[in-house]
């Protein structure tokens, strides 16, 4: 299929393409994490505790299969349709599956009412959010650097961490002043379902945001000769093998890293410092702030000196501060602002260019595709199993070995980052790039 747009050259309002996809993910990320920080006021409404067989099967597949298994499958599908039809009606793709997802959730009877029904029902919405969310990350990555003035491309990849961190804080404070607003017994009664229904508004603003996009996929009239984009999702990965295991090394440390210093961390400082939950929650909160304001400052740097020093401060850091910064078993706010805080400035420097990075290294017509199913692969195994490790690790009496769990997973993605070449000056609009 050819798509006629302008020249790149030609994308009339960067500022506009950046604001379009950076809303469109908040939105993504608002409802996608929805789910995860409401689930403890609607779980027995889907999955009682007194019954036996399919539901708490259901239960667990959920929670974990459909995180596991629906977001590398999108990433490599929804990939692949963003390489043949464009970024743009792709990122509407997305977008329309969240909103159908949060807001199947909004308006689904409950176990009570409808019976095994329910979590059936409930499932299925999990799965479109996962679908949606496997997708989403690649394609607004590649739409975003894509649409960048010269020089720029870090700086604008950046603010796809901007704009989860965003989503993810609007997110929890939305909850948190709604329940204070209706109180816990109606929260769980029918309060729930308000975030999920405000979610699925929302994307379906954001869907209408997006429509006024312009597209970033070229396709001129200089292509008629050229052969048409393969129907074969595994294309990419079979033309560009090498670019794709770099991809999955890149991501196997950030993703360890995000979930890790941003999300578990708040978790595990209640476990191993003995913090109370406000304080580790406070904490989490204060940090993810300036971690989100470090991201394009991060970029910045990138597009001035390069992606690959940024990603071996990130490697060397991790790895040589991680297990120190773990054995401090202080639970005093400040010592856990200051850990908190460092691993995430680190962080910071390979989150910010991510999206710059793998684009970078793929043509335009395999490029969402040939870094779609890698990275959300590698997000999937190792960022999303990061709770698991950590948590048996401590059941087991291991604690101490999971620091060198995060360290071991930062030198994969500083391998990576090694055999990348630097591609920050590297023009990225042709077969060649």
């Amino acid at each position: 299929m050819k798509i006629e747009t302008s020249d790149k050259a030609a994308i009339s309002n960067p500022r506009r393409q950046l604001i379009a996809g950076t809303v469109g993910h908040s939105v993504e990320f608002f409802d996608f994490l929805a789910y995860s920080y409401l689930a403890v006021y609607f779980a027995s409404s889907f999955f009682p505790s007194s019954e036996s067989g399919l539901v708490p099967l259901l239960s667990a597949f959920g929670v974990f299969a459909v995180g596991f298994l629906a977001r590398p499958l999108a990433g490599l599908f929804i990939g692949l349709f963003a390489d043949r039809y464009g970024r743009r009606r792709a990122l509407s793709l997305t977008i329309s599956l969240m909103a159908g997802g949060s807001l199947l959730v909004a308006i689904c009877p409950t176990y009570s009412q409808i019976g095994v029904a329910a979590p059936i029902i409930l499932t299925v919405a999990r799965i479109l959010q996962g679908l949606s969310a496997g997708g989403e990350y690649t394609t607004a990555g590649a739409f975003i650097v894509e649409s960048a003035p010269a020089g720029r491309r870090g700086f604008y990849s950046s603010f796809m961490f901007v704009a989860s961190g965003i989503g993810k804080l609007t997110c929890l404070a939305f909850i948190t002043l709604f329940v204070a607003l209706i109180g816990e017994d109606a929260m769980r009664d029918y309060g729930w379902r308000i975030p999920f229904a405000v979610g699925a508004l929302a994307a379906i603003v954001a869907w209408y945001i997006r429509r006024g996009t312009q597209e970033t996929l070229e396709t001129t009239a200089s292509d008629e000769g050229a052969a048409p984009v393969s129907r074969n999702p595994l294309n990419a990965l079979q033309r560009y093998p090498r670019q794709s295991l770099i991809v999955f090394a890149i991501a196997t440390g950030m993703g360890v890293g995000q979930y890790f210093w941003a999300t578990y961390l708040t978790t595990y400082f209640q476990i191993q410092n003995g913090a109370s939950a406000t304080t580790a929650m406070t904490v989490g909160i204060i940090t993810l702030i300036l971690y989100t304001l470090a991201q394009p400052v991060a970029g910045l740097i990138s597009d001035r000196y390069g992606r690959k020093p940024c990603m071996y401060a990130f490697g060397v850091g991790t790895v040589i501060v991680t297990p120190f910064l773990l054995s401090i078993t202080s639970s005093n706010f400040s010592v856990l602002i200051c850990i908190q805080l460092v691993g995430l400035l680190l962080l910071s420097l390979c989150t910010s260019i991510t999206s710059a990075v793998m684009v970078e290294n793929f043509p335009p017509h395999v490029r969402v595709s040939g870094l779609g199913f890698p990275y959300s692969l590698s997000v999937a195994i190792f960022g999303g199993t990061v709770p698991l490790v950590a948590t048996s690790l401590a059941n087991a009496g291991y604690s101490q070995y999971f620091p060198w769990y995060i360290v071991a997973t930062a030198i994969i993605t500083l391998l990576g980052a090694i055999a990348v070449p630097e591609t920050f000056r590297s023009d990225i609009s042709g077969e060649d790039s």
